[in-house]
């Protein structure tokens, strides 16, 4: 087996945690999943490992939050097969196909035709009555000018909005409110985070498809989702905007538990705009209990083409779908290898020694 095809990195309460004890997975109390698309096709092996392997003698709430494709790994990991479910989010996913350049209705209703196969009411009702897994959804319910389903609004709004967050992230909160879908029968830590305007709405067998879907709909790519059950009037869009790589508080600073986060790059953008701002840094108090786990650059360099897939594919391969397609399997299936190493080193103790501090990756925040 290869090795070196993993990083994990840890903040200060978890980087203390693994070093005197290494990793059970009853240390983790909470799983993270960022938004990014593609990408998340370099995680499909270690998703299935975890949810149908690693957790599944669990007893105690495991709470699981994600935003975008985050949240459709996650709702999917919660049906009764979720090795099987998962793998059938894969092979939807990848085997996406549009004529030329498709409209924003042409892309939703893949999306909810992947969705619809994914969830019927068996699905769904073991999604939200899980013995042991507490499902959030991040969602961006839009205010002011972009409160609409126009196109034009749509485009002069994410540009104000964009311009806002480059003066202070908290002004987001003008344009977009976090709505988050969530299983309340246990409530997380993270359930009343304050640093935007927040609604919370129970997760139930009318709205679990529409959060997922809306969590996922990119504005302009996709449309936005609008009469959601239970949930305020409105148009939801992409939980990526706000939480694009998720920067909140996931468990007390000083938490005895772990945030298990399998991300696809060894970085935490807190909003989607801040894509564009390198100076933009997550709070460390919110990373104090998080174990990154993330491809090495080793890894990356083996995947075709040499990087992980990514959204803009689709028009890197326009007209190509067989190739695309190609591509994207293959990184899928050398995902397994991040699986196995991950197994392998959790299991065997090693991660004691291989886990660094999280602030390896910022050493300006030293």
């Amino acid at each position: 087996m290869k090795s070196g095809l993993i990083e994990f990195r840890a903040g200060e309460s978890a980087y203390r945690i693994i070093k005197e004890k290494g990793l059970s997975s009853d240390d983790v109390k909470v799983v993270a999943g960022a938004s990014g698309a593609a990408k998340w096709l370099v995680l499909a092996g270690l998703d299935k490992y975890l949810f149908s392997d690693w957790f599944k003698d669990r007893t105690n709430p495991l709470f699981l939050v994600g935003s975008s494709i985050g949240a459709w790994r996650f709702a999917t990991a919660s049906c009764p097969d979720p090795e099987k479910s998962i793998s059938n989010l894969e092979y939807g996913y990848i085997n996406q196909k549009y004529d030329g350049k498709p409209t924003p209705g042409e892309v939703s209703s893949v999306g909810w035709d992947i969705l619809g196969k994914l969830f019927d009411e068996k699905s769904s009702m073991h999604a939200l009555n899980h013995p042991f897994m507490r499902l959030s959804i991040l969602t961006a319910r839009s205010r002011g000018i972009l409160s609409t389903e126009s196109k034009i609004r749509t485009t002069l709004g994410i540009t104000a909005a964009a311009m806002a967050n480059a003066v202070d992230r908290k002004y987001l909160g003008y344009f977009f409110e976090r709505a988050m879908f969530s299983d309340f029968r246990d409530l997380p830590h993270f359930f009343n985070m304050d640093e935007f305007p927040i609604s919370q709405i129970r997760l139930d067998e009318h709205n679990l498809k529409q959060a997922v879907m809306a969590s996922g709909s990119i504005p302009i790519i996709m449309e936005p989702v609008t009469g959601i059950n239970n949930a305020k009037p409105g148009v939801y869009r992409d939980g990526g905007i706000i939480d694009y790589h998720l920067d909140i508080p996931f468990l007390p600073v000083e938490s005895e538990g772990i945030t298990l986060y399998p991300h696809y790059a060894g970085q935490i953008i807190p909003g989607w705009f801040d894509k564009y701002l390198k100076k933009r840094r997550p709070d460390m108090e919110n990373m104090s209990s998080v174990l990154l786990v993330y491809p090495s650059e080793k890894f990356v360099k083996m995947l075709p083409y040499s990087k992980i897939p990514d959204r803009n594919d689709f028009t890197r391969f326009l007209n190509k779908d067989k190739e695309r397609i190609a591509y994207w399997t293959k990184a899928a299936e050398m995902s397994k290898m991040i699986a196995d190493e991950f197994h392998d080193i959790v299991d065997s103790g090693r991660i004691k020694n291989t886990v660094k501090h999280m602030n390896t990756l910022w050493p300006d925040r030293l």
